[in-house]
């Protein structure tokens, strides 16, 4: 049976690819925990000097599986473990790669704003459809993506919910370049290599002043979070998550 996260290491650089194409990449709960589980050994070794996201053909990651959001709202416990795999981000201590093919939705799109080079298929499309669902953004992006594409078009993508092309990504500063689709991996794959190469010591100590306000975005994330959990539960979402089902069948 294939694993849900392929988790290698080639060299200095860990792939963790995201490994459920049949439902284009939704995460589950175990999935975050696998992913985290990379992020945090990585952090550890010597060896992995940088880590690289993919997905498969076609699906970077379609967000959260809307199964687990539908027990939440029915008033199961709203797992920690997504929350651990943003913090493991937020945190990381070596270098962040994302290699984007198709649609990258949800955490997707926000987990993005994490990654230190984001390389896009063209015909990539990122949208963050929260509040399309009687939720919010989270890992942060409620204050990263102001910060970084500015609050008028931050607003469009995580409040109205209108995407973001991989060209219109790369403009606004979220991508660093758009490839051809059979090229994202290896286009990918080779930025991670190159950054793998350099000194470590400088290297650590340039990154970690770039992202010199870890501490308020873990904050920011724990503030998503506490509000996520209780809109989880309304009837706003749990009719949103009703209407998703009821358009599947």
């Amino acid at each position: 049976m294939t694993e849900p996260v392929a988790v290698t290491d080639e060299g200095a650089v860990r792939t963790v690819r995201i490994n459920r194409p049949e439902k284009k990449n939704a995460l589950t709960v175990a999935m975050y925990g696998a992913m985290t589980k990379a992020l945090r050994e990585a952090d550890l070794s010597d060896a992995i000097r940088c880590v690289m996201f993919a997905g498969a053909p076609g699906a970077f990651c379609a967000g959260n599986d809307i199964a687990d959001f539908m027990q939440a709202a029915a008033g199961g416990r709203w797992e920690t473990t997504a929350v651990d795999f943003l913090k493991a981000l937020a945190s990381s201590r070596k270098p962040l790669v994302a290699a984007v093919d198709g649609v990258a939705i949800g955490i997707g799109t926000t987990m993005l704003f994490h990654c230190d080079h984001v390389v896009a298929g063209a015909d990539a499309m990122l949208s963050t459809p929260f509040l399309k669902l009687g939720l919010i953004p989270e890992a942060a992006s409620t204050l990263l993506a102001p910060l970084r594409l500015g609050h008028a078009r931050a607003f469009s993508l995580l409040v109205m919910g209108r995407p973001l092309s991989a060209a219109e990504a790369k403009e606004a500063g979220l991508v660093n370049s758009v490839v051809e689709h059979a090229l994202v991996d290896d286009v990918a794959r080779k930025a991670a290599h190159d950054i793998a190469a350099l000194p470590p010591r400088a290297l650590a100590v340039a990154r970690g002043l770039m992202r010199g306000q870890a501490g308020a975005v873990v904050k920011q994330i724990e503030t998503e979070t506490a509000h996520f959990g209780e809109l989880i539960k309304s009837d706003e979402a749990r009719a949103a998550f009703q209407a998703f089902f009821a358009r599947k069948k």
